[in-house]
């Protein structure tokens, strides 16, 4: 456990193109992310979690949970131990009469149980240096408006084609737009 970095669940973000969803973790004591890509099934199961909706029967990881307190075992932390390409390996771990147990996990499932045990996860040293990111403090803030720029010039096959609208504006009255439906209250504006 020692040397191990202490994450939060920061948020989960969907994919607009794909199924798949992220799990976005956040270093306790640093503006770094590490983002680990999870099925729609497993994001469902630790928002649910997080969100702490009450379920009318136990989902798996509840089920895994009830599971650990039936045989007295307390889940102490969970653990994101290795990546190897996209893929990453995870432990939960248990404390079962007094010795700690290291069980083999998918790493969404251990996150899971994190949120439902509300037990830290620590993300390895090594796991955090080959993919964790941190905010690029050079980009301007986000509330900074833009700067504006003038737009090219139109070409004159382009004009010709926009003229139809110029022409409608043109013609429409927009200082009263209920002149031509009498019945209708006053503009109040």
């Amino acid at each position: 456990m020692s040397g191990m970095i202490e994450v939060t669940i920061d948020s989960i973000r969907v994919h607009l193109m794909a199924p798949q969803r992220v799990v976005v973790l956040k270093q306790v004591d640093a503006e770094r992310y590490l983002t680990i890509w999870v099925g729609p099934y497993e994001a469902e199961a630790i928002t649910v979690a997080l969100q702490e909706v009450e379920m009318s029967r136990p989902l798996t990881h509840d089920l895994l949970k009830n599971v650990f307190k039936a045989f007295n075992a307390r889940v102490i932390r969970v653990e994101i131990v290795k990546l190897e390409g996209d893929i990453y390996f995870g432990n939960i771990v248990a404390e079962v009469d007094g010795r700690e147990v290291h069980i083999d996990s998918r790493s969404s499932d251990a996150i899971a149980i994190a949120a439902r045990t509300h037990v830290p996860i620590l993300i390895h040293p090594a796991v955090m240096e080959k993919a964790a990111v941190e905010p690029d403090h050079d980009m301007p803030e986000t509330n900074t408006p833009a700067k504006k720029t003038a737009a090219p010039p139109l070409s004159e096959d382009a004009n010709d084609r926009l003229s139809v609208f110029k022409d409608f504006i043109e013609k429409l009255d927009i200082d009263d737009p209920n002149k031509d439906n009498p019945g209708s209250p006053p503009n109040p504006n």
